[in-house]
């Protein structure tokens, strides 16, 4: 077990000394979980392979998949890849610091470790105060999100302890994140280019930054995997809680839903419903149990809510939970593809 260090930090005026600590730590071959603007990150620095497997051991994540390199200027770019496209410097001119991320070059400074061994890097500049100022004092830091591999991503300090304390050497705990969903990948390496994971940033403005259509595979959207990892959320049972979840896709959810929920409790099974504020409201009284997610209406607010409800569930003490999906538009897209990777089951009904 490993000694791990916690600080509580302001999240728009960090500690000056515990991020020096940290950020020692990190030169030092450690690895420390930060905040970011949309979940917390595991770092080690991306220039160190052996701190690098370090995360893979904390995390028990697969040596396959790759992993994200953070950056804090726009410099440091050139010190992680290579070879980038006219138009993708002005897309992060205008997207960075932001949940974005773009798969570029790697650039031989990268540990192959970080990249999986690919030729290739995922790359953003996160848009968090503390994380822009451990990379300005550490140097480009390659990270994943900070939970068990195969759980839903950490949005608070408090569910990064949860997975990681013991298993890191430091913990900067900032209070909540803004996003709650992890950045937007993109594939610039081929053209015509494509989403290989969606986030907080809407494909629908990356495409209008870019001044071009990009792909959305199905696998992007959730279903079925790829066969090789190129970024994170690519491969591999992603953001799933322990207590099995039944998604459904329906153009009139609440009467699947109190189906699926009667079906189910007349088996003697303990149910969560899990849905928009608007489903809720008309299930008033059908369900014995119910959560809400946010509005249908503001999917930013589902977006930033489904990773923390996703996280409670397992503190419910039910056997199931059913799980209202919503429409792919937007941030939904992100919200969709996180849901059916959660899910252990997944119900398409038109009524």
């Amino acid at each position: 077990m490993t000694l791990t260090r916690v600080f509580h930090v302001d999240p728009l005026n960090p500690d000056q000394s515990v991020v020096e600590y940290c950020c020692e730590v990190l030169r030092s071959g450690g690895i420390v979980v930060f905040p970011t603007e949309t979940v917390y990150g595991l770092g080690a620095l991306a220039s160190n392979g052996e701190a690098a497997r370090k995360i893979f051991i904390a995390k028990g994540r697969p040596a396959d998949n790759p992993l994200i390199v953070h950056i804090s200027k726009l410099e440091q770019l050139y010190e992680v890849a290579e070879n980038m496209p006219e138009d993708v410097m002005k897309a992060v001119s205008v997207l960075w610091p932001g949940p974005f991320t773009v798969l570029l070059r790697k650039s031989p400074r990268v540990a192959k470790e970080v990249a999986a061994g690919l030729p290739t890097v995922a790359v953003r500049m996160p848009a968090h105060p503390v994380a822009l100022r451990l990379i300005d004092c550490a140097g480009p830091i390659a990270a994943p999100s900070a939970n068990i591999s195969g759980r839903p991503s950490p949005t608070t300090g408090f569910y990064t302890l949860l997975d990681m304390f013991g298993r890191v050497d430091a913990i900067i705990d900032a209070g909540e994140t803004l996003y709650g969903i992890e950045s937007t990948i993109i594939d610039t390496t081929t053209k015509p280019y494509k989403v290989l994971r969606p986030g907080a940033v809407p494909i629908e403005k990356v495409a209008e930054v870019l001044g071009q259509e990009i792909i959305v595979p199905e696998q992007a959207r959730g279903l079925g995997e790829y066969e090789k990892a190129l970024a994170p959320g690519m491969k591999y049972k992603h953001y799933s809680p322990e207590t099995p979840i039944i998604l459904v896709e329906s153009t009139s959810p609440k009467d699947a839903i109190q189906r699926l929920a009667k079906e189910y409790i007349e088996k003697g099974k303990k149910v969560l419903v899990i849905a928009s504020r608007e489903t809720i409201e008309v299930l008033r009284g059908c369900t014995p149990r119910t959560t809400s997610y946010g509005s249908r209406h503001n999917m930013f607010e589902v977006a930033r809510n489904i990773f923390k409800v996703l996280r409670e569930l397992d503190r419910e003490g039910v056997d199931i939970a059913i799980v209202e999906g919503v429409e792919e538009k937007g941030l939904g897209l992100a919200v969709m593809n996180r849901l059916r990777k959660a899910a252990s089951k997944i119900i398409k009904t038109t009524s």
